[in-house]
């Protein structure tokens, strides 16, 4: 009823050869998303690589990421470093700005309180004001 053709090895078999195309297929996309987003190759060597990565995808990504292996590292490196900055100014921006804005109103405020420029009931509705809009 339930006929069994199929070894357990060529089970395994199948599955290592679908994990090396799939392995394959990345690293293709890669080495194409680096020659597009590479700034030192002009339109002409780009149009090469990509000429000579379709004609002989196999040697054409091994010589690519032989000859320029290295730059892609650091390219991606750059890219890193420059997302990480970007990231860390939005959420110094978004977190320091508020929390500055509302701490030195708040000094102001008291300020101007000892100062004696505004009274108890002023001071308290325009400090309920400040931390209403934080």
């Amino acid at each position: 009823m339930f006929a069994y053709d199929y070894p357990l090895g060529g089970v395994f078999l199948s599955m290592l050869y679908f994990f090396l195309f799939f392995i394959w297929i990345w690293i293709l996309i890669t080495v194409f998303i680096d020659i597009f987003r590479s700034q030192d190759l002009n339109g002409w060597i780009k149009a090469l690589w990509v000429i000579f990565v379709i004609i002989l995808p196999f040697l054409g990504v091994f010589v690519y990421l032989i000859a320029r292996g290295g730059k892609m590292q650091e390219r991606k490196l750059e890219e890193a470093a420059q997302q990480k900055t970007a990231f860390d100014q939005y959420v110094k921006e978004a977190a320091g700005t508020s929390g500055v804005d509302v701490a030195s109103q708040l000094s102001k405020l008291a300020e101007l309180k000892s100062q004696g420029v505004l009274t108890d009931a002023e001071f308290d509705t325009q400090k309920a004001k400040i931390l209403a809009t934080s």
